[in-house]
Parts: C-alpha cells; structure tokens; sequence
C-alpha cells in the first residue's frame, strides 16, 4: 500500500478523516480495509486511488480534482448504514462501494431514499440496484456471471457431470443459481453441491465427498481466503478435476495461498490481463508500475466504479445529483478497466466475461464470453 494509503487507513481506525479540499469534488468510498476481507478493501482502495490520480493528473472534471472521502465497512452490513448516513451528513453527493454485497445492499437502501447515486464495484447480488433509481453496479450479477460459466464450462469445455462447491453467502448462492438456470441449455448435469460457510478453512469431508462423485468439473464459489485452502486440500487429497472458479478468486493473494494447486485453475472475471484494449491495458501497466503487485479484479472494478462517476461529473455539469444520476443512466459503449459496458435502464451493465487460467504463477486469457443475450443483465 503507498505512503499516502497507510495514513488514509491509520487516520480510519483512529476515527480522524481528512478535510475536503475547498476547491475538489468530493467522492465517497467505503471497503473492508479492516477485518477478515481487508485484503479486498486494500486492492479496492487501491483501484480508487489510481483511477482518482489519473483524472486528476489530467485537469480534473473542469478543472477541480476528485477526492476520496473514505470509510472502513468491514465487509459487514451493520456498518454500512452509519458510514452512508456520515457520507450524508457530510454531503457527499455521489458516493462508491468497494466492498461485499452485504453491506452494498445495506447502505443502497440509504442512498436512494436520500436519491443520492451509489456505484456498487464488485457486489454481486441482484438486490443491490433493486432497490431504485440511484443505484448502479459495474460488475455482473453473480447470476449472470454464473450463466457465463455454464456456457464456458458445457460449449468450450465440453464438460456435463458438474459439481458445485458453493459458499453459503450471497454471493455463492447467486452465482450457483447462474449455473443451475442454463445448466440444460449448454448439457450440463449438476451432479451434486457442497456447501461451505465463511470462516471454514478445513475441507476434508468435503474433498472426499467430491471422490466418491467423481465428476467431470468442479464449479466452485467463493474468495481468495477460503477458496485457496479449499483448491489445496481438493489436489492434495488426490482430486485432479478441472476447477472453474469465479471472480472471488481473481487476485494474486489465492495464488500465493493455493501455490501449486492454483495452476490451471479457471475463473471467470472481468479482467483479461492480456488485453490489448487501451483502458484495460493502461490499468493494468499503471497499477503495477504504481504498487508493484499485479492488477487484479476487486481494484479493476472500483477503478471502473471511479470513472463512471467521473464520467457523470463530466457529463452532468456538476455535483446536482439528480443531474448526475441521469448522465450515468445514459453512459453507453464506456472503455474502462473492466471492458466496454452499457448501463440498462435497471442501473446494471452488459459487458464481456473473461476467462483466466492460471499458468506459471500468473492469470493468462483463456476466452472471452460474449454473448449479448445470455449475459443480459437483470432489467427489474
């Protein structure tokens, strides 16, 4: 994390915010950059901050700098609602998650009540823009993301005696209700789904569960922190079946804890570290040229989340949110780190799905999905 993060995060947990420069256009954001999903809230804050120089560095929104006004979620809901309701009191007048669908979904509810637009990053759950009008998301749905897989897995793969091994959360079960909705359209046989809970570290009986199947692929849901051990334990016990992931695992923190289980693991994401298209390519060199770690998809979604809410700014003229929400509603055919997106008419974008493989220690493009129709975004 750079010098100027560290403060950003101690001056948080000592309860001290920076003042708002007069002349800047504040932005808020809050993360987990406490607790057991700081790791994402880091690679968020990150994003955000690279997205927030890089508009700067080039004049601004007419000549203003964005500012970051930042506060520590920790991933839970509970905490969601006071620091949307400080975000208010400070008048914040747009404001972004970097964090999980839990706590999104919580403080979505204060936004539109206050019609305040809200830019959820990587929250997957489809609740998060039912809320209203204000509310926006950059990210797929985990249905959505879910159906990607299912044609990845049934046309390109070839693959049809599937497993799921799904996270008990909102956002495992949204993404095997992805899967299971278009299962029969791409061949696909669910031949049985394990659960697992957040904190679970340990799979044996899992692992063995998933031996006696013997299936043709595994599908697997979760994060970095328990999808690594999970991936470790399933080859050390002898299970050799390939493994589609989804994007909870795109970082290089599920890498370094699943070491050489991690190799020829498939997720599917919204960044393609081999791209060649400039918004894309220009966040991934920057980011690593700025923190030294390689990009991943948490810090290339909030960095989307910041340009999209630039790009409102820009296009609005000024800080009238309503004028805002309506100039982000209208955003078509966008270039930012996470692709080409469209915004529908529900606050949701239709966008690519990426495939990665990890070779050699690193994420590497395997395919991209791009089918208009399947992955639709949820238009109510």
């Amino acid at each position: 994390m750079t010098s100027r993060a560290l403060l950003l995060t101690a001056a948080l947990i000592i309860g001290i915010r920076p003042a708002v420069a007069a002349d800047s256009i504040p932005i808020g954001f809050h993360a987990p950059l406490t607790g057991f999903a700081a790791g994402d809230g880091k690679s968020a804050l990150q994003g955000a901050e690279l997205a927030v120089q890089q508009i700067n560095a080039a004049g601004g929104i007419k000549g203003r700098p964005l500012q970051l006004v930042i506060e520590d979620d920790q991933a839970r809901a509970d905490q969601a609602v006071p620091l949307a309701n400080k975000f208010l009191g400070r008048g914040i007048k747009i404001v972004i998650s970097g964090s999980y669908s839990a706590p999104t979904r919580a403080a979505a509810a204060i936004f539109q009540k206050a019609k305040v637009p809200y830019i959820s990053a990587y929250g997957l759950h489809p609740d998060i823009t039912r809320g209203g009008n204000y509310v926006f998301r950059v990210s797929f749905t985990g249905e959505v993301q879910g159906k990607a897989a299912a044609k990845f897995i049934g046309d390109t793969l070839k693959k049809h005696k599937v497993t799921l091994i799904t996270l008990n959360n909102d956002f495992g079960q949204s993404l095997s209700a992805g899967l299971r909705d278009v299962a029969n359209r791409f061949g696909i046989t669910v031949v049985s789904e394990y659960t697992y809970a957040m904190g679970d570290r340990q799979f044996g009986s899992v692992v063995a569960s998933v031996k006696h199947d013997n299936p043709e692929l595994l599908y697997i849901s979760g994060y970095y922190f328990n999808g690594g051990p999970l991936v470790a334990q399933l080859r050390a016990g002898g299970v050799q079946t390939p493994i589609v992931g989804t994007e909870g695992f795109d970082t290089q923190d599920f890498i370094s804890i699943a070491k050489d289980a991690a190799e020829g693991v498939m997720i599917t994401t919204s960044l393609d570290r081999d791209s060649q298209a400039p918004a894309m390519r220009n966040f991934i060199d920057d980011y690593q040229a700025r923190y030294k770690v390689p990009a991943n998809m948490v810090a290339a979604s909030t960095h989307t989340a910041v340009s999209v809410a630039a790009e409102g700014l820009r296009r609005a003229g000024g800080d009238e949110p309503a004028k805002i929400r309506d100039a982000i509603a209208g955003i078509r055919d966008f270039d930012v780190a996470t692709g080409r997106i469209t915004f529908n008419g529900h606050g949701e974008v239709l966008k690519a799905a990426q495939i990665q493989v990890i070779k050699g220690g690193a994420f590497r493009h395997l395919a991209t999905i791009d089918d208009p129709v399947l992955l639709a975004p949820p238009s109510q």
